[in-house]
């Protein structure tokens, strides 16, 4: 029996995430013998750093580790939520799958009587760690309060307890694949806040020479995930921002046509240049780069040069 070893972060839904995938691949290598192994990343270190390491620089706070173990071979196979890893990649590696995309919805879980975005009081205290949400939140609701949360899925549900928030913003995706989706009070509508690039979907990265591996994971590959995420993270790419900067971008498939939504926002939600676009599925990564060309005409690059200023304080 051969086995391969299966690499992720040691969070709850890190794990979470990867026993999912590896039960997938057991569906279909039978004969495998998987094991997964934790590793520390710098973001998992220090936690209380992220905006500092981003303002440094630091695009890989949540991945490096887990590269640096596939490039020494400890590991064969990575397992990243793909809205953290960067759009340019080492060359030795590839994402070799993208399985099928959960609900890429940012959501709301708010305190009692206080259920969805449209009934938060003025003031309201809505906690998020995303510079996207809050950009979004404040084009949406500049009255609202938006307050600072950081830590895992179960310390924001935690904080959620207590007198600093009314209500928080989370990933469905987090919630759903740890089986807390019953915590959920409102599933927030892309019209009213869009996902980041490639929220709710995994990568599964390999060595580009491993040939096995690639073909390991290829077998959970969803065509349709890959092409609505390639033209996410061309339409990010070709804006020349990083995960940190206040971008959404959503992509839909529909009888072989796909359709591109992005938006760039101001960091206090003054302005948002929106924009759409659609094409054949085989152009997936055209419509990408068209979309964020067309949105730098608009004036998108002075707000993403802005939120780069203040993000490197």
């Amino acid at each position: 029996m051969r086995t391969v070893t299966v690499g992720t972060r040691g969070s709850t839904l890190a794990l979470a995430q990867t026993h999912w995938v590896v039960a997938r691949l057991k569906e279909e290598w039978p004969e495998t013998d998987f094991r997964i192994q934790t590793i520390s990343t710098k973001g998992d270190r220090n936690r209380d750093r992220l905006i500092t390491m981003a303002r440094q620089g630091d695009k890989g706070f949540w991945i490096k580790e887990i590269e640096d173990a596939l490039l020494s071979k400890r590991i064969d196979i990575a397992v990243h939520s793909l809205k953290d890893l960067p759009t340019a990649q080492p060359p030795e590696l590839e994402i070799a799958s993208i399985p099928k995309r959960v609900d890429a919805r940012d959501v709301l879980i708010g305190k009692e009587g206080r259920k969805s975005l449209a009934e938060l009081p003025q003031g309201a205290r809505v906690g998020t760690s995303s510079i996207r949400r809050k950009a979004f939140l404040k084009a949406y609701r500049p009255d609202l309060q938006v307050v600072d949360l950081r830590g895992n899925i179960d310390t924001r549900l935690a904080a959620l307890a207590g007198d600093e928030y009314d209500a928080i913003i989370l990933a469905a995706a987090g919630l759903i694949r740890t089986e807390m989706r019953h915590r959920i009070d409102e599933f927030i509508e892309p019209d009213l806040m869009l996902p980041a690039p490639g929220q709710g979907a995994l990568a599964l990265e390999t060595r580009a020479e491993d040939d096995l591996s690639v073909e390991v994971v290829y077998a959970i590959h969803d065509h349709t995930t890959d092409d609505r995420i390639t033209a996410e993270r061309e339409f990010l790419a070709g804006l020349g921002a990083g995960c940190m900067a206040p971008v959404g971008a959503h992509a839909t498939v529909k009888g072989g046509i796909l359709t591109l939504e992005g938006w760039v926002a101001a960091l206090d939600g003054e302005q948002v240049i929106r924009g759409t676009t659609s094409g054949e599925v085989s152009e997936c990564a055209d419509l990408g780069a068209e979309l964020a060309a067309d949105m730098l005409d608009q004036g998108a690059q002075a707000l993403v040069d802005a939120a780069h200023v203040e993000i490197a304080g």
